[in-house]
Parts: C-alpha cells; structure tokens; sequence
C-alpha cells in the first residue's frame, strides 16, 4: 500500500510541475501596475471608438501603441482589419499572420487571414505535402500553446485518476479500466506537451515575412547586379533562409523557389 502511495505521490510531483507559459516574472506591483494597466485600458478604449467611428488611421496609431506593451492576439487581429478597412492588404496580412500565430485555433482569425490572402496579386500554388504532414498541421493549429499546456494538464489529472482506480479498485474490470485508461491519458497528455513545445517553438522563431513594398525583384545573389529570378507584390509571404546579412535575406516560397530579397522590402511576423 505504501508503494502505492508513493508511486502516487511521484506522479503528481511531475505533473505539478507543468504550467502554462506566461511570461511574467519582472512584472510591476502595485500603484504602477494599477496606472500601466488603466493607461492600456484607456488605449484600448481610444482605439476600439476610432474603429467604430470607421476612422481606421487613428485606430491604428492606439492599436500600435498597444503592441509597444506586448503582443496580444485581438490587438493584431483589430490592426488586420484596420489595415483591410483602408486598402492596405500587405499589412493587413501582416497583422492577420501575427495573430494567428498567436492564436491558430481562432476562426475568426484564419477566415479573414485566408481572405486577405486572395486579394493579393501573387498566385503561388505550394508544393504537395503527404497527408500526414498536413493533418499534423492542422491538428498543431487547432489551439494555442497555453490551451495545448492546460489541456497537457488535464489529460495528466485524469490519467492519475485511472491510476488511483487501477491500484485501488478491488474489481478486475475496473482495474483493466483504470490500467488502460491511464496509458491513454498518460499517452495524450505527452503528445499536447509536444504540441505546445512546437507552438511555442514557432512563437520564437520568426522565419517567415510579408512583401510590403508595391513589388520587389527577387535576386540569385544578395546584390543588385545579380540575376533577376522573379517579381513578388504586395501582401505575399514567404520563409526566411538566411538573415545573416544587414540588406538582404535568403528566402522560399511555399512552391519552392528561393532567391535572395532587400530586407527593405519585408517585414518579418
């Protein structure tokens, strides 16, 4: 029976150590937390009135201001929307990528990133991926790390629960049940770990960027005299290679190709 319990008492050690990532630890106390926090609100409030007001150019100045306090997926998603209101799709795409990354499982979010992306000039039909490495993305994409963590959280309370079942029950079904119950848990509980090590990873690596400039040529060499490979517009977006260099970066796009871009020209998500 003590070998139980202690088996028991390990398990649930481990678990408490999971939490959900947030980032918070030098944060302000007191009056200064409660006036930074009234100046955000005040912010926010400015801005969601300009965009009511369809005055979108002043809603972006506040929305802007905002991200000077950290990223916040609404703040993005009302910034692609400002930027869509006024005809400006290359940052609308922008501002729609940043909050998906943010918030993949948000449909909202992915409807009007996917509308924006039709609007742009460029037609780039990606390459073909077998079907297991789509459905991988789709299942990552489904919800954000803090979701991927807690729901990480809770498939490890339940399989402890099975476990309890399995070394306390004093039927043979209910210990099958308990065993087998807790292996699933256990099993489900390490794949959302591994899903939200793998947003969290996306979150931080920031390779991908959106052309902002009318349309920029793409080079075989990080100079101008090199060779011409092909025309990119507005609102197109594409994986950076190798950003190494102060004025051009190496990228590819989703059919493949690759060249060389001004960094000028891009803005990375």
């Amino acid at each position: 029976m003590k070998l139980k319990l202690y088996i028991l008492a390990f398990l649930i050690s481990l678990g408490a150590t999971a939490k959900p990532d947030n980032s918070e630890s030098s944060k302000p106390s007191g009056s200064q937390s409660a006036s930074a926090t009234q100046v955000i609100s005040d912010a926010k409030e400015l801005a969601d009135k300009a965009y009511a007001a369809e005055r979108y150019e002043e809603a972006v100045k506040h929305y802007l201001s905002l991200t000077q306090q950290g990223e916040d997926a609404n703040i993005c998603y009302n910034l692609g929307n400002c930027y869509y209101r006024l005809d400006d799709i290359a940052h609308a795409i922008l501002w729609y990528e940043r909050a998906f990354l943010l918030s993949p499982g948000d449909g909202d979010i992915r409807h009007n990133l996917q509308l924006a992306r039709s609007k742009t000039i460029d037609k780039i039909v990606p390459e073909e991926e077998i079907f297991f490495v789509v459905w991988y993305h789709s299942l990552l994409n489904v919800m954000s790390v803090n979701a991927w963590v807690l729901t990480g959280i809770i498939l490890f309370a339940l399989a402890l629960s099975s476990l309890f079942v399995f070394f306390f029950s004093q039927t043979i079904k209910l210990r099958k049940i308990g065993f087998y119950g807790a292996i699933g848990m256990f099993l489900l509980a390490v794949c959302s770990n591994i899903f939200a090590l793998q947003q969290h990873r996306r979150s931080q690596t920031r390779d991908r960027a959106i052309v902002l400039q009318g349309s920029v040529v793409v080079k075989s060499t990080p100079a101008q005299g090199g060779t011409d490979l092909f025309l990119l517009h507005a609102g197109t977006t594409m994986q950076i290679l190798d950003n190494s260099m102060k004025e051009w970066y190496q990228i590819r796009l989703s059919d493949g190709k690759e060249g060389w871009i001004p960094v000028a020209s891009i803005e990375t998500i």
